[in-house]
């Protein structure tokens, strides 16, 4: 934490604290600094890509769909076809 106390404002910070609360099944918490991630850059497509892996992981797939189509929206707009792919395949499985 003692880098996001520096600067709560670092996306790559608050995906990445996000990512260690989804290892380990803290799946709400990861929602949460997901969502703050996209606070700060909502073009981040892999945070779009990992809240609805979460939400998924949480019996929420109606909103795991709805973060899968805000993502593609995002690598849309980021020119981000990678994320774009992963997206789409993610979506498929839903």
């Amino acid at each position: 934490m003692r880098f996001y106390d520096q600067d709560p404002t670092d996306a790559f910070c608050t995906y990445g604290i996000a990512m260690e609360h989804n290892k380990v099944g803290r799946h709400d918490q990861a929602v949460q600094w997901l969502d703050r991630t996209l606070e700060i850059d909502p073009n981040h497509a892999y945070a779009h890509y990992q809240k609805a892996v979460a939400l998924a992981e949480m019996g929420q797939r109606a909103d795991a769909q709805a973060a899968i189509d805000a993502g593609l929206e995002a690598a849309k707009r980021s020119g981000d076809a990678h994320a774009a792919e992963e997206l789409a395949a993610l979506a498929k499985t839903m």
